[in-house]
C-alpha cells in the first residue's frame, strides 16, 4: 500500500531571508570599514542613517513600530549607538548589539519582535525573555520597553 507521507523536504540550508539578511551583513561591514578614518561622531552619525534609511524602506506596519522603538532607545539609553546588524535597526555598546528590531516583513512572520542580545543586562534569576513579539505599541507598552530598554544598556542606575 502506498504511503500517504509526504516526501521528506531535503535541507536545503539557510532560508533565502537569511541568506539576504547575511549578504546584507556583508555589505555594512563594507560600507563600515570604508567610513575608516572618519571621525567617530561622523560614523554614528552615517550609522543612524543607515538606520533610519532602512526604517524608511519598511512596509507601513513595520515603519511605524520601528519608527517608535528607534525614539524610545533613543531616550531611554540615549548612550546606545544605532547602527545595522543583518539588515535590522540595532542599538549598540561598545559596537556589540544590545537590543534589535526584525520587522515582520523580514522574514514573513505574523508580528515585529524587539530583541535582545547577551550583552543585555535583563538576567533575572536563571530564565528570562531575550525578545518580545510586537503588533502595535500602547502607551503601556512604550513605558515597559523604556524601562527595559533602559536596563538592558545598563543604565537603569544613572
Amino acid at each position: 500500500m502506498p504511503s500517504t507521507k509526504p516526501p521528506a523536504q531535503k535541507y536545503d540550508g539557510f532560508t533565502a531571508e537569511e541568506r539576504a539578511a547575511m549578504k546584507e551583513h556583508a555589505h555594512e561591514q563594507k560600507k563600515a570599514a570604508a567610513r575608516r578614518g572618519s571621525s567617530r561622531a561622523e560614523k554614528e552619525a552615517a550609522a543612524e542613517q543607515d538606520v533610519l534609511a532602512k526604517i524608511a524602506e519598511m512596509p507601513e506596519a513595520d515603519r511605524i513600530l520601528a519608527e517608535r522603538i528607534h525614539e524610545i532607545v533613543k531616550t531611554a539609553a540615549p548612550d546606545l549607538t544605532p547602527k545595522l546588524w543583518y539588515g535590522m535597526p540595532a542599538y549598540a555598546r561598545d559596537g556589540k548589539v544590545v537590543c534589535h528590531f526584525q520587522s515582520a516583513h523580514k522574514f514573513t512572520s505574523r508580528y515585529a519582535t524587539l530583541g535582545f542580545s547577551d550583552q543585555a543586562a535583563l538576567d533575572d534569576g536563571t530564565m528570562w525573555p531575550t525578545a518580545y513579539a510586537l503588533k502595535e505599541l500602547t502607551a503601556a507598552d512604550e513605558q515597559f520597553i523604556g524601562a527595559l530598554v533602559k536596563k538592558a544598556a545598563g543604565s537603569d542606575n544613572l
